[in-house]
């Protein structure tokens, strides 16, 4: 009896810290710069049927893709959807009818399959100088950290109140800051009688089937931008999040799955998901568990919250568009302010990438629009050819082993 209760009692413990931490990272993520999505469709003019879609679309897909791979791998492979990518469309759906829009997903998340099955993910990431990637998603995130001060002007009782909640925050436990102003925020509005819920359903989401459209501007202002700034500013900090935490499966299954679940979802408004890097870090940790080998729980707990929100997507839409517009761009900006300051290290590290990066960086925030094509395009394009100027031929990086390696422990099962 006695052996039976200690069993029982190690089992509740390896299942409740990796699920908590799970949960962790699934209201982290909801919580901090989902609220993209929503400004994305509320730009793009979306009906709230194709806004709830779109959560669900890209909730389930990353949900289920989060689980196979868990389980399969049994590493915590958490998958999201891409942030930054998400920041970008809130300018490009503003110039891209949204069934090109839809297009463009389409072709991206199937270059995505095609690079994960050939096995070339380490080399496409090396065709791109470190440099240049970093200060092209800067650029192109610049205008939320803005929008987040730009508050002040408009509403400066909200924008102040949560940019300084935001730096208290940080300082006394900084993973759960934005969780922290959102609650916070949130609160306040609730007070101030700003936000009406009192008609709110809980319903579950429909998915609407979009047909989509393809056009040479969409595959060059939408499609090429999405595929360069998931690749680069998810896909690699996700793998390295991975690595870091001694985990060694291989990046080309995961590349070549999550393309797939992107692939399936475009119709539905799900833009790409991808494995998550922050929030990954929740379940890859001794948080989630101390003894690594029980961590992969963390993955399949988070991959069925995933699933259970994005039944109930109607709901949390009708949600987010019921705040106001600062407290959306102040909350958006604030939650990116990481990684425009990541990203701004990362450009300006190496010195002799620093000026060309630095040409991307203000191209890129520029937002250029020339021939009918957007701004990400342009700010890469100019800041390749400043490099190619600068140093008079591309970059020779080293080799991938010692960025990615994909070596596994004879011990460990991994994905091939």
């Amino acid at each position: 009896m006695s052996t039976a209760k200690t069993s029982h009692s190690l089992l509740l413990s390896d299942l409740t810290h990796p699920v908590v931490a799970g949960l962790i990272s699934v209201i982290v993520n909801y919580g901090g710069t989902f609220i993209l999505v929503f400004q994305a469709a509320k730009v793009a003019g979306l009906s709230p049927e194709l806004t709830a879609s779109w959560v669900w679309s890209v909730s389930i897909g990353v949900g289920v893709t989060g689980l196979i791979l868990s389980w399969v791998a049994r590493e915590p492979i958490i998958t999201a959807w891409s942030t930054p990518a998400a920041a970008f469309l809130v300018t490009a759906l503003a110039s891209t009818p949204y069934e090109q829009a839809v297009g463009a997903y389409l072709i991206s998340a199937l270059a995505f399959v095609v690079l994960g099955l050939s096995g070339y993910f380490e080399r496409v990431i090396r065709l791109i100088p470190a440099g240049i990637a970093s200060g092209l998603l800067a650029g192109i995130l610049l205008q939320f950290g803005i929008g987040a001060f730009g508050g002040m002007s408009v509403d400066p009782m909200l924008a102040g109140l949560l940019i300084a909640a935001y730096l208290i925050f940080k300082r006394l436990n900084a993973r759960y800051a934005v969780v922290g102003i959102l609650v916070l925020g949130l609160g306040f509005l609730l007070l101030q009688e700003r936000v009406d819920l009192a008609g709110l359903q809980l319903q579950l989401a429909a998915p609407v089937f979009t047909m989509p459209a393809f056009s040479l501007n969409a595959l060059l202002s939408v499609a090429l931008p999405l595929f360069l700034i998931t690749l680069t500013g998810q896909y690699m900090p996700g793998m390295l999040v991975l690595r870091n935490d001694g985990f060694r499966t291989s990046a080309n299954p995961i590349v070549a799955l999550t393309g797939l679940g992107s692939l399936l979802m475009a119709p539905f408004g799900s833009h790409a998901f991808n494995i998550a890097a922050i929030t990954a870090a929740i379940c890859t940790g001794r948080e989630a568990h101390e003894d690594p080998s029980k961590r992969w729980i963390a993955g399949i707990a988070a991959g069925l919250f995933y699933i259970l929100v994005g039944v109930f997507g109607v709901t949390l839409a009708a949600v987010f568009m019921a705040f106001p517009a600062t407290f959306i761009t102040t909350l958006a900006g604030l939650a990116l302010l990481g990684t425009i300051g990541g990203s701004l290290a990362g450009a300006m590290a190496e010195p002799k990438t620093r000026e060309a990066a630095l040409i991307t960086f203000l191209a890129s925030a520029a937002n250029i629009t020339l021939l009918g094509i957007g701004g990400a395009f342009w700010g890469l394009l100019i800041g390749l050819l400043a490099y190619l100027v600068l140093n008079g031929k591309m970059p020779q990086r080293k080799s991938k082993a010692a960025v990615l390696p994909t070596e596994a422990s004879p011990e460990k099962p991994v994905l091939r």
